[in-house]
């Protein structure tokens, strides 16, 4: 089978606006098949038709399909004419030695004025499976499903949906800055804005001059994981380890932690401007540590006047790692690093601090200079999905 018929959900709900989304979706679906031999994505009713030139193994392109966001689900296919003999022909002969003790037969008629009905084409098409496979029709809970699509100037035939990865294309809701650490929560709050549309750009501080590279090599790895849904990333590794230490001498204890995480803010904001982006991405999620409690981000966010993101601002860690695993993260993030996050750490953070004091403090070194010196420092780094590195 040299097609996939792709379906999609949200998109459908955009009236007006739903041929750019489409449109988008469709140049997504090119750049992750780029280096398969794809010939092209064709428009249907409410669907789109990949073909290849050449005969792809269904592994890879359910692997890359499945990391598309905006994709409901998605069939590969065989287009068959319009008549229910050809229909029955092309799926028998492509069944010849398949085993399977249930099935079922879901059709979708997208042309009304297809001489049978769904139900008739079911039972139809069902009766010859049936004869030729011994299997028993399970309408509910069948081991394997042949769908079929009647459409005003196509028919086709597949074997089982696919899930998709949901959401929107990517590209589609802006490009956004998002702060990644080497840990299990940055890169599943970045995964979930990709989900929505947005592109990010990847901001990494590393505890550098004080610290190995572990986690920047762990970021690495992470950005070219999620670079296969967006398909190019750019990711700026800044120097974060002599800010801290000049906050350090400047400071008491118990603040230290929402000083680091401002000075990130204003660096990542300083980056985002850069690259237009039109707003900041954390992991945080509500109370899970110190510098995460209401009082500390109320006033961590004030550093920024661009929106900040919290995508998993109300998952526990379970759920968090859970979603690692399932977007192929975890492994990652579970290799111990030292992160900057952890030097210079006061044994008692501050859990309710407040402008006012917080912004006192500040006074008492050069923020201009501290900003400066971070983005003087960043090294900006490119990837592409299909790419040699993947």
């Amino acid at each position: 089978m040299h097609s996939v018929l792709i379906r999609y959900h949200e998109i459908a709900l955009k009236k007006g606006n739903r041929p750019y989304f489409t449109e988008l979706l469709k140049r997504n679906i090119l750049a992750a098949v780029e280096d398969l031999g794809a010939k092209e994505v064709r428009s249907l009713p409410a669907r789109l038709l990949l073909t290849f030139k050449n005969e792809v193994a269904a592994a890879t392109i359910n692997q890359r399909i499945n990391a598309v966001f905006g994709v409901a689900n998605f069939s590969l296919v065989e287009r068959t004419d319009r008549d229910i003999g050809a229909l029955r022909s092309g799926i028998l002969n492509s069944l010849v030695g398949a085993r399977f003790d249930s099935f079922r037969i879901e059709t979708q008629r997208g042309d009304k004025t297809f001489p049978l009905t769904s139900p008739e084409i079911n039972r139809q098409l069902g009766a010859a499976v049936k004869e030729l496979s011994g299997a028993r029709v399970d309408l509910t809970q069948a081991d394997f499903t042949v769908t079929v699509e009647i459409l005003p100037h196509d028919a086709f035939f597949g074997f089982n949906k696919i899930p998709g990865a949901g959401g929107l294309p990517v590209g589609a809701s802006g490009r956004v800055v998002a702060l990644i650490s080497g840990g299990f929560d940055s890169p599943v709050a970045a995964y979930r804005m990709m989900q929505r549309g947005c592109r990010l750009i990847f901001v990494h501080f590393h505890g550098s001059p004080y610290q190995d590279r572990t986690s920047q090599e762990k970021v690495r790895d992470l950005v070219g994981t999620l670079t296969r849904h967006q398909y190019q990333s750019r990711l700026y590794l800044v120097p974060f380890g002599e800010i801290q230490s000049r906050i350090v001498a400047a400071v008491t204890r118990p603040l230290r932690v929402v000083l680091y995480r401002r000075m990130m803010l204003r660096i990542a904001e300083a980056i985002a401007r850069r690259e237009k982006a039109k707003a900041l991405v954390t992991g945080e999620s509500l109370a899970q540590v110190a510098s995460q409690t209401l009082d500390n981000m109320a006033v961590i966010q004030q550093a920024a006047s661009l929106p900040i993101l919290r995508p998993l601002v109300g998952m526990d860690k379970q759920e968090i790692i859970d979603q690692a695993r399932r977007i192929g993260t975890f492994e990652t993030s579970a290799i111990p690093d030292q992160d900057c996050c952890q030097l210079f750490v006061p044994k008692h953070p501050a859990t309710k601090s407040s402008s006012w004091e917080v912004e006192e403090v500040e006074s008492s070194f050069d923020v201009k200079a501290l900003l400066r010196l971070g983005l003087d420092g960043a090294s900006r780094e490119d990837f592409t999905f299909p790419g040699s590195d993947f």
